[in-house]
């Protein structure tokens, strides 16, 4: 019998028992849905984590240590020994201390081959945001956070224009503070100015001699020592930056300046404590970066001169590797789901065997070979296992194009952003493995089909 005949009457036969089939496809469906679901989720989530990766992130850059805790790496088993290096820092949600990056060392790792710059890893907590005040009015202040603004970022601009390098007294704000600074709208925040305070550091011996004037004179004496320390410097609001959906969580709100600006506030704020001109962490750019293997040889040379670092690779793996764990069990429930499917198919096999005996009988009596009539068996199985997985792939990919809108408004993903993706390659890989399963789950009823006695079979009632 040929093939293209024998898949015919498989075809056929189905289609005479129509119910059974649908409530058996519908079975090997659930996990197809399942699982095209979990693989477009998957698919969403590993696409936007590598947006936000290339939003926020120079792929020829790598970030720099002197201690690995600073990026996960802990080893918080042993004593360590202290030097003046050490300061706190928050890793991994606790907080711990640390060792940290001198001028030494960003001078050591600018004199490497292949690094080509090197920019401190400075974010500072501001005193307080405001607008430098006008003769009639005065405005509210507002507590921020300042970051140094990398050419690698791509913020979503509403007004404005960024120019890379970002220029000195230049501030990219963020939409939330717009209204909230008194400006009408993001095109009016253009082009005027913000001021931001920062606290220098207290002299403790001058506070500790202002209080020896006596209690009154001491606290008022404190109270002016405290208003002196703080320093404003104005910036002028060159672009405003609408909310982001592609960012680090916790830097929703950050503004950004430029390194020499962000440098010398830095410097006011550490002035004469241990933090002055310490970094947890600094960023070294490498020239041709983007080719991994000087990437890569740029990595060992620091590591081999005591530094750890960490490449957007890297972290785009580690983020990566989470996905594909959440991935891994909803994957799995999906295929319990087809294996109970299994069952289905064996159950409704053998009854179509038991109900056919007398029609296999005749075949073999008129010359049907055993293993045309495995094969037979076998087909029915596939077709079953590829109308299960049509039907619940479909049923996945319908859904989920319906639900994309309003998922992707929930989550603020942002524009052309989309939690499920589909990929038809996945698809199809994921319809053919339910047919290979469908038919091995065949071979029993088709091996029982195939060595039926035609003459025992002809007798059947």
């Amino acid at each position: 019998m040929k093939l293209i005949d024998t898949l015919k009457r498989s075809s056929r036969s189905l289609k005479q028992a129509k119910a059974r089939t649908i409530l058996t496809a519908a079975a090997i469906g659930v996990g197809a849905f399942a699982l095209t679901l979990t693989l477009a989720a998957s698919n969403g989530a590993t696409s936007f984590v590598d947006k936000v990766i290339g939003d926020n992130f120079d792929p020829a850059e790598l970030i720099v240590v002197k201690d690995r805790e600073v990026i996960g790496n802990t080893d918080t088993g042993k004593p360590r020994e202290y030097d003046p290096s050490f300061g706190q820092a928050s890793t991994g949600g606790a907080v711990r201390q640390v060792q940290r990056l001198t001028d030494d060392d960003v001078n050591v790792i600018k004199n490497q081959p292949g690094i080509t710059e090197v920019r401190e890893g400075i974010i500072l907590n501001l005193q307080y945001l405001t607008r430098p005040a006008e003769a009639d009015k005065t405005y509210k202040k507002y507590v921020a956070t300042v970051n140094v603004f990398s050419s690698a970022q791509h913020p979503s601009i509403l007004a404005g224009k960024i120019d890379r390098p970002l220029p000195a007294g230049q501030i990219i704000l963020p939409e939330p503070y717009v209204k909230a600074l008194g400006f009408t709208d993001p095109r009016d925040a253009v082009g005027k100015k913000v001021s931001l305070a920062v606290q220098k550091p207290f002299d403790e011996s001058a506070v500790q001699a202002a209080l020896t004037e006596g209690a009154t004179n001491g606290i008022a004496a404190v109270r002016a020592k405290a208003s002196s320390n703080t320093v404003t410097q104005d910036f002028v609001v060159g672009a405003v930056a609408s909310k982001p959906t592609t960012v680090q969580p916790g830097t929703e709100l950050y503004m950004y300046i430029g390194i020499d600006d962000a440098r010398a506030l830095n410097d006011v704020a550490t002035k004469n404590t241990d933090n002055f001109h310490k970094y947890s962490f600094v960023y070294a750019l490498v020239k041709d970066g983007k080719n991994v293997e000087k990437l890569t040889a740029a990595q060992a040379n620091l590591k081999k001169i005591g530094y750890q670092t960490q490449s957007v690779k890297d972290t785009q793996k580690f983020l990566n590797q989470i996905i594909g764990v959440l991935r891994g069990i909803v994957v799995a429930f999906g295929i319990i789901s087809v294996i109970a499917s299994i069952f289905g198919i064996v159950n409704t096999l053998y009854i179509s065997v038991l109900q056919r005996t007398r029609e296999i009988g005749l075949m073999k009596a008129l010359g049907m070979r055993k293993k045309d009539i495995g094969r037979l068996f076998r087909f029915e199985a596939a077709w079953i296992g590829f109308i299960g997985g049509l039907l619940g792939s479909l049923s996945a990919v319908l859904l989920g194009t319906l639900l994309n809108p309003y998922i992707t408004k929930k989550l603020s993903l942002g524009a052309g952003s989309r939690l499920l993706i589909f990929k038809p390659s996945q698809i199809i890989m994921l319809v053919i493995i339910l047919i290979i399963v469908a038919i091995v789950a065949g071979l029993l009823p088709a091996r029982k089909a195939a060595r039926l006695d035609p003459i025992t079979a002809l007798r059947t009632e």
